[in-house]
């Protein structure tokens, strides 16, 4: 007998209840074995009807039979247990296979399921466009094993988080939730299968949100280039309007001299008609031959007419060897040439001029620009170019304040909530624009309340909304630190709008409104100005109702703060300009 092999089986050897190898075996009358502890439970199902039967065969026994462990086949299971009594490694079989099961070659994480390969196509079929994840199957199933019981850890305490299997149960997690792994295991993939489909819904806004940034900067860029357009369009047409202006007066000009040149013109034929027929006179003197004629025309300077009469008067005609000069020479006061070279020069430095005028321009633009994109960095105290809020509008209306909710919209700032540490009870959302105070006061008994900050600091021309709720009170209002022990417009260094009891506080100067307050409330701030609004948006209507103006001389960067009730919420909304 010592030496004899025998072969067996696990299932010779396993509780039909449980289905796994005997515990503490016990033979109730009809021959059948069970673990003491299944087969006390399973009648103790049976007492409200008193009729105590065998889970297998159903022979009933009345009254419920003594049990008593079966002591050989303990000795029997223990030694089968310390030789090693496993499963065989075997393939990993399909699960859906009802005769004769097949090999499985891949495991379906959504069905939870073993296929082979011909009820994989079937699976691939039914399934066909559905996210079904499928993975390898190794060849040989491994399935965990109790390190302390020998047993297949087929099950999960959910108290202590961990399998175990059913001896484990009984013993060190007695009174624990515990289910099986196939359950725990579906429960897990539907949260992770949440889980995933919450941050693909976050990816999708987020790329929606870029997506608007996008189309706002391509519009705004769009409604600057026009801008521009027009404005160097309007100056191209002043400039040839001018240019036009002053062909006109140099036409003007040279008309003006032409006319005193034909005047000097005629003057200079006149005197050289003249000085020609004094030629001919000379030319005639000199050809005549009568001696004492030429002497008496020399003398009496007869050049009237060429027959000279010898009984006429004798005059000096010296004059007549000399020629005389042109009489009345006509001259022009300022040369043309000289006039042009002046019009030149000026019009050369009209052009230095405007190119300097319009690098400065350009220059003051990038500065407005740049500080616009920086709301840490605060305007300078002698500045003296035009306000921040001329970058996108016209010119001629850059000092005008916003009166539309699209004009405050240009201004929007994007904000995020600065996390608390230490806080028990305030609760951020994951891209911490959302803040949330719990309604329990146990579980923050010293601080029923709490206030939180931006981490933005915020100067120049501002514009955020936020929408608030709860029971517990709300207060929007700016700091110029953030401060949690001191409330917000309690002091001189904050001021604040009191939403739930519709008032406006700074320090000791309180203002009670009349306004009905609406969920969704707009701040716009002019810092440089001095000016802090408070709005009422309503955005089905798309209007605004001005709540507080406030005048003050902000010396600081202001941060946007928030005071928040036991069950209150505060959440600061992504708003965007696309007017054109």
């Amino acid at each position: 007998m010592a030496g004899t092999n025998i072969s067996v089986d696990k299932d010779q050897f396993s509780c039909s209840v449980c289905l796994e190898v005997l515990w503490e075996p016990v033979t109730i009358p009809c021959g059948h074995s069970y673990c003491m502890e299944c087969i006390k439970g399973y009648w103790r199902k049976c007492e409200l009807k008193e009729e105590y039967s065998c889970p297998q065969c159903r022979q009933a026994f009345s009254p419920r039979p003594a049990l008593s462990r079966n002591t050989l086949l303990s000795e029997i299971v223990e030694k089968l247990r310390k030789t090693g009594l496993q499963e065989p490694a075997t393939d990993a079989e399909c699960d859906v296979c009802a005769a004769k099961k097949q090999r499985a070659v891949k495991f379906c994480v959504k069905c939870q399921t073993l296929y082979c390969e011909t009820h994989l196509k079937l699976h691939n079929e039914r399934n066909r466009g559905r996210p079904h994840q499928l993975i390898e199957v190794p060849k040989q199933a491994q399935k965990p094993i109790c390190s302390r019981h020998g047993k297949l850890a087929e099950l999960y305490c959910q108290t202590d988080r961990r399998c175990v299997c059913g001896p484990c149960q009984r013993d060190e997690h007695k009174g624990h939730s515990v289910v099986s792994v196939s359950e725990e295991r579906m429960e897990k993939q539907k949260h992770l299968e949440e889980a995933w489909k919450k941050s693909r819904q976050r990816c999708k806004e987020r790329e929606k949100e870029l997506r608007e940034i996008v189309k706002y900067i391509k519009r705004s860029t769009q409604t600057v280039q026009e801008d521009s357009d027009k404005v160097f369009l309007r100056l191209q047409r002043i400039s040839e309007r001018k240019h036009a202006e002053l062909r006109e007066m140099m036409r003007g000009e040279e008309n003006t001299a032409l006319a005193q040149t034909e005047k000097l013109l005629e003057k200079l034929n006149q005197q050289i008609l003249e000085q020609r027929r004094g030629e001919a006179e000379l030319e005639a003197l000199a050809s005549t031959r009568d001696h004492v004629h030429f002497l008496q025309v020399w003398k009496m300077n007869l050049l009237a007419t060429p027959e000279l009469s010898l009984s006429e008067p004798v005059q000096n005609c010296d004059s007549l060897c000399t020629p005389s000069e042109l009489v009345g020479r006509p001259s022009i006061d300022v040369h043309p040439y000289f006039s042009l070279l002046i019009l030149r020069k000026t019009l050369t430095e009209l052009r230095d001029k405007v190119t300097e005028i319009c690098d400065k321009e350009i220059r003051k633009i990038s500065e407005i620009v740049d500080e616009e994109q920086d709301p840490h960095h605060p305007p300078p105290a002698s500045e003296s170019t035009p306000s921040s809020e001329s970058g996108l509008r016209d010119p001629e209306t850059a000092r005008t304040e916003p009166r539309t909710r699209g004009d405050f919209l240009q201004y929007c700032c994007d904000l995020t909530f600065k996390p608390i540490v230490g806080s028990c009870s305030l609760q951020l959302s994951w891209d911490q624009t959302e803040a949330t105070l719990d309604s329990d006061p146990q579980s923050c008994p010293h601080h029923p309340y709490t206030q939180i900050f931006c981490s933005q600091a915020l100067s120049g021309h501002q514009y955020w909304e936020v929408e608030w709720g709860g029971s517990g009170g709300v207060s929007v209002g700016v700091s110029y630190e953030p401060n949690s022990e001191q409330k917000l417009g309690h002091d001189l260094k904050s001021w604040s709008l009191d939403l739930s009891e519709s008032a406006f506080r700074h320090s000791k100067y309180n203002v009670e409104m009349q306004t009905p307050v609406a969920h969704r409330i707009g701040v716009y701030l002019d810092h440089k100005a001095g000016v802090l609004e408070f709005y009422s948006v309503r955005l089905v209507e798309d209007t605004m109702v001005l709540l507080h103006r406030q005048q003050a001389a902000f010396t600081q960067p202001l941060y946007p703060g928030f005071w928040l009730g036991s069950g209150s919420t505060v959440k600061l909304c992504r708003t965007f300009s696309f007017s054109a």
